[in-house]
């Protein structure tokens, strides 16, 4: 089913290591946007022809795909985050409403966020919608190594609503390549695959949901029109499930409310943030999006990637 095109906002604004589950309440909260300040890296690490902040532009199968380039203020080898934006949003947008460009350059982390294709609204999710953006992700990771100082061990992916669920088909979809991901308001767009390496999971989800729900079901349950009528096609998983699937595929045991003994030391960790929206927690306050919990995701997803066993 070509459902992958529907989850995520039409966003109109520049918008632990530890294996448990964790509730937290939502509270409003702003804060003001985030300003990256261009900077420049040597070109692998042995130098040469390296990449400057801001955006860039490659060829993949035949279409432009752009991204936009975050770098820390010394040279590495340093991880990379992937930051994928939701449906109708772009890299702008994401970095601006999420901040994780800001704070992970600040923590010594290499920020690419990708635009989806010119012609879609979203990401190819894989096995779901197509075509597959994986091969383009894993072009970014490709170049950046070439071009940029990349521990090419740390490399994780973070998103948001559709950017969650491509975040959390890339464990596949790039074979291993990720040690984490943090799905933000979209872990349960994506079942687990039968190949999934151990991987890193930090994902957050609202509870008051109505994009996509916590309780699983048909998203878009709160809109009229097309979108709901859309939504009626979509039968989503409880995140719940989806995440206690994927801690299973991690090889991790039950205990208490989260799960302990993953596979290569990997983590897997759920935050239920009672009473939020379709938010990213910590983020700017966007009202027809749901409240937004007074939770630093960033970061708690920052710690989760510096404790995450690398490649």
């Amino acid at each position: 089913m070509r459902y992958g095109m529907l989850l995520g906002p039409v966003v109109a604004l520049v918008m632990l290591s530890g294996c448990t589950a964790s509730e937290v309440t939502a509270q409003p909260k702003e804060q003001p946007s985030a300003v990256v300040m261009p900077q420049s890296s040597p070109g692998g690490c042995d130098g040469g022809q390296g990449l400057k902040a801001g955006r860039h532009t490659i060829q993949h199968d035949g279409v432009k795909r752009t991204f936009l380039l975050a770098l820390p203020r010394h040279d590495g080898p340093r991880p990379v985050i992937l930051n994928l934006h939701g449906l109708g949003s772009n890299a702008q947008q994401q970095n601006g409403y999420s901040r994780l460009a800001a704070e992970a350059t600040a923590r010594g982390y290499i920020v690419a966020t990708p635009d989806a294709a010119p012609d879609r609204l979203g990401w190819g999710l894989p096995g779901l919608f197509g075509p597959d953006d994986s091969g383009f992700l894993g072009a970014v990771l490709d170049l950046l190594e070439r071009r940029l100082c990349v521990d090419g061990r740390r490399e994780f992916a973070a998103g948001m609503s559709m950017g969650a669920g491509m975040s959390m088909g890339l464990i596949c979809g790039l074979d291993g390549r990720l040690a984490g991901v943090a799905p933000v308001a979209g872990v349960n767009i994506i079942p687990p695959c039968a190949t999934a390496r151990p991987t890193t999971i930090v994902a957050f989800h609202g509870t008051d949901d109505t994009i996509v729900p916590f309780k699983g079901g048909h998203p878009f349950s709160e809109r009229t029109g097309r979108l709901r009528e859309l939504g009626k096609m979509i039968n989503l998983r409880p995140v719940n499930d989806t995440v206690a699937d994927w801690a299973k595929a991690m090889g991790c045991r039950k205990a208490g409310s989260g799960w302990s003994g993953c596979r290569g030391g990997v983590s897997v960790k759920l935050f239920t943030l009672r009473g939020a929206g379709h938010t990213w927690p910590g983020a700017q306050a966007v009202p027809r999006l749901g409240v937004t919990a007074d939770l630093a995701a960033n970061t708690l997803l920052l710690d989760a990637f510096d404790a995450s066993p690398a490649r």
